[in-house]
């Protein structure tokens, strides 16, 4: 597993433990390291194994990525392997070409297209804005089909260990478009509390990131995808968790109700002064 520690790969790795699957994750700390940097670390990682569940950090839309993840499928290809499962982005151009790019080294791949996910709001890089009560984004009006991690990973299971996935693509979105409005107000449903939207301007965006010593290089990516990602292009929902497990994709209230009750958001200032008023 190439992001085994990620938000999809993490579950993705408990879902193969649990059915006694031996698993290796692939990064720069593991014991068998793998850096998208070094090309000389993939060969090790593939040593032996029979199915690759592929992430690319930070994301497929930085430049150079396709070729990268391009290489490293064409020699997945000629390691043996005989699976491989890729996630990657909607709506993002260069996600695309890495798509086509994956095909091309290795066609029977399978490729995973993912809206944003659910756990954006509980899991780093909203969490914070979350805890505060105020998700500032620019990200006007824009609809969006937020996606659940678990649905993703247990697509990728399915592919990793199932036959019938092979050459596929699977769009995988939730049930319904919210507003990141909408799922604001979803969250402050599900905990009790005050949590709000504020749209800002990408200008305001990239200030508050650079206020956070968010390198400038990520700040510039990360303007760039909600500029590409939150236009329009991506405000419609799939049946790729159908088609892939024969079930309905979670909805977002579910998710926020479970996240709530974890006690994820329980440090929300919001909450415990409502709750303590």
């Amino acid at each position: 597993m190439i992001g085994g520690r990620g938000k999809t790969g993490r579950r993705v790795a408990q879902r193969l433990r649990s059915l006694g699957v031996e698993i290796r994750i692939g990064s720069r700390t593991s014991g068998v390291p793998f850096d998208w940097e070094d090309r000389s670390t993939w060969a090790a990682g593939l040593r032996d194994v029979d199915s690759v569940y592929l992430t690319f950090y930070p994301d497929l839309a930085v430049p150079g990525s396709a070729d990268k993840v391009g290489a490293f499928a064409g020699m997945a290809s000629t390691s043996g392997v005989s699976r491989l499962v890729v996630l990657t982005g909607r709506g993002e151009p260069e996600a695309q070409r890495a798509e086509r790019v994956v095909r091309a080294a290795f066609p029977g791949a399978t490729i995973l297209r993912s809206s944003w996910f659910a756990q954006n709001f509980s899991e780093s890089f909203l969490l914070d804005s979350v805890l505060s009560g105020e998700i500032a984004l620019p990200a006007g009006t824009a609809a969006e089909p937020f996606v659940d991690a678990d649905d993703i990973a247990d697509v990728a299971v399915a592919a990793l260990m199932e036959r019938g996935h092979e050459g596929r693509l699977y769009e995988v979105t939730g049930p319904r478009l919210l507003t990141f409005a909408d799922a604001a107000a979803e969250i402050a449903r599900a905990t009790g509390g005050d949590v709000r939207y504020r749209a800002i301007t990408s200008a305001q965006f990239a200030a508050s990131l650079l206020e956070e010593d968010v390198p400038a290089e990520v700040v510039d990516l990360m303007v760039e995808l909600f500029a590409v990602t939150l236009d329009g292009r991506n405000a419609y929902v799939t049946d790729g968790v159908r088609e892939a497990l024969g079930r309905e994709p979670r909805d977002f209230g579910e998710y926020a109700r479970e996240a709530a009750a974890d006690g994820v958001w329980s440090g929300n200032l919001a909450t415990s002064a409502r709750s303590a008023s």
